[in-house]
């Protein structure tokens, strides 16, 4: 199950790696079209649709690899159990407001699709298509809290790498 999970969570690295190229893609097709004099209807509409799937599919990648900003102020000043029971409290919090994100990320990729709601630019791309990476993106994201979530109870999670000891 770990193997599929780390699988997982790289497989999203590298999809949002693939988002990062198609805007480095379609803003070089522009920067190309307006040279060139030949127009590039919708480009930055897909720019801003690999954008957005970029950011979503990169959350639980960057999660499990303690990139994610943590506020430890308090964190901080405990140990012990108080330390334990707030982290996990935390992680609770955050398994479910990312559930809540996946759930409603899916639910606007169904309404999209059942609505057949369009794109107002010139490209007129299904909604739905475009929305798929953010409902991806944040299933993912809500996998690798829950996942963080268990190991903290079963006490074998990882400190984020912010809070590990530097060795030089």
């Amino acid at each position: 199950m770990r193997r599929f999970l780390d699988g997982l969570y790289t497989a999203s690295g590298w999809l949002a790696g693939l988002g990062m190229i198609g805007v480095l893609l379609m803003v070089t097709l522009m920067i190309l079209g307006r040279l060139l004099g030949f127009p590039v209807g919708g480009a930055d509409a897909y720019a801003g649709y690999a954008m957005a799937g970029a950011g979503f599919l990169a959350l639980a990648s960057t999660l499990k690899h303690g990139e994610h900003i943590r506020v430890t102020l308090i964190l901080g000043m405990l140990h012990g159990k108080a330390r334990r029971g707030l982290e996990l409290a935390a992680l609770l919090v955050a398994v479910a407001l990312s559930g809540f994100l996946a759930l409603y990320s899916a639910r606007l990729v169904w309404q999209s699709w059942s609505f057949q709601d369009i794109s107002t630019g010139i490209d007129a791309t299904p909604m739905w298509i475009p929305q798929i990476p953010m409902a991806v993106g944040t299933l993912v994201f809500f996998i690798a809290f829950l996942d963080e979530f268990c190991l903290e109870l079963l006490g074998r999670r990882a400190p984020p790498a912010s809070e590990e000891p530097h060795h030089e």
